[in-house]
């Protein structure tokens, strides 16, 4: 049985050095139509799923996306990977066949097929992203025929790949027969991480990858990932609503709220001095062990709902759960942009950059 060759492995410190962008998205906007009428359908409004996001991945990091459901953080890492065309916005990836940046957007079919090998995703739900009519081996197998890859010109070789895929990741290698039903949650979102590990990409795109596992299997396939990432040299771009678990895997932290990002840093920076009322009153929910600090905590409870993102509030898009909402300015100024508030922390806020 062939063995999965990894990159050459770097220290800690050295994957961590952020001198190369991986991924670079500015001013990223992704609007569904919302259409009216029977016969003659005309566009009435649009859902702002992703408006104006721009933020930076480098080579090595993990890169935490997190915030309530719905606010449109899987939709930024699908639309990322092209999966959903963007409304506006650039994408620019770091094409490592000629070790520079190219726009996603501008390139024709032929070439974004070809990236698309540098870049996969790991479903959320392990259920439902594997086809229940292929085997196991057919599934992880599947993208490297699509590709032509060279471990698919024959079928001992492929094989031989599957398994050692399959053993690499923690499944069974004689299991490459059985079908994806035969298998439990866990073994299942491993399946997924084997199909993405296929193509030996540098970029994977994690949409809550332990969201639909169970509490014990969480921190097996969350460990997994570092040894995949320290291994392969992979970049990540981690989807999550965790945030303790966020805090563990993640370099950085982006905070998403109604499309658009209001906070972003390292974990440590973010989490031990949350700027933005929204970070904080996520912050405040995370249960701490300690029983003495926990009772000294306090509990910021949003009131209300999360408005509608085909019609955001005028002015901040948080003013209408904001517990320290500055009259008028905001709720008459536009949104606030990103601003750097002390080394690599950025945030979007009047009351923290006025």
């Amino acid at each position: 049985m062939s063995s999965v060759a990894p990159a050459p492995k770097l220290s800690t410190m050295e994957r961590r050095q952020r001198d190369q962008v991986m991924l670079e998205v500015v001013h990223l906007k992704k609007h569904f139509p919302i259409s009216a009428g029977i016969v003659f359908q005309r566009q009435v409004g649009a859902v702002k799923a992703v408006d104006d996001v721009s933020f930076t991945v480098y080579k090595g990091e993990t890169l935490g996306l997190v915030g309530e459901s719905g606010c449109g953080k899987s939709t930024t890492g699908r639309t990322v990977l092209q999966l959903y065309k963007p409304t506006a916005g650039e994408i620019k990836f770091h094409d490592a066949e000629t070790d520079t940046m190219v726009n996603l957007e501008s390139l024709p079919p032929e070439r974004l097929r070809a990236m698309r090998r540098q870049m996969q995703m790991i479903f959320q739900d392990p259920f439902a992203s594997l086809n229940p009519r292929m085997s196991v081996g057919n599934i992880i197998a599947e993208p490297l025929k699509i590709h032509k890859m060279p471990e698919a010109e024959t079928r001992t070789s492929l094989q031989e790949y599957v398994e050692a895929l399959m053993q690499r990741v923690g499944l069974n290698p004689y299991y490459t027969n059985r079908y994806p039903h035969e298998f439990s949650g866990g073994q299942r979102q491993r399946i997924g991480i084997a199909r993405a590990l296929a193509l030996k990409p540098s970029f994977i795109v994690a949409d809550e990858p332990i969201s639909a596992l169970d509490v014990s299997i969480q921190a097996q396939v969350v460990n997994l990932l570092e040894e995949l990432q320290d291994e392969f040299n992979l970049t990540y771009l981690f989807i999550a609503h965790d945030l303790s678990m966020v805090r563990h895997i993640c370099d950085r932290v982006a905070v998403m709220y109604l499309g658009k990002i209001i906070e972003i840093g390292s974990t440590d920076e973010v989490y031990e001095n949350p700027l933005h009322p929204y970070t904080q009153a996520l912050l405040s929910a995370v249960p701490v062990p300690d029983p003495i600090i926990e009772r000294e905590r306090t509990r910021i409870i949003l009131k209300g709902d999360v408005p509608s993102p085909a019609r955001p509030p005028i002015g901040c898009n948080f003013n209408t759960r904001c517990p320290v909402a500055i009259p008028g300015i905001c709720y008459q100024e536009p949104d606030p942009p990103l601003e750097e508030v002390s080394p690599g922390h950025w945030v979007a806020c009047h009351r923290v950059t006025t």
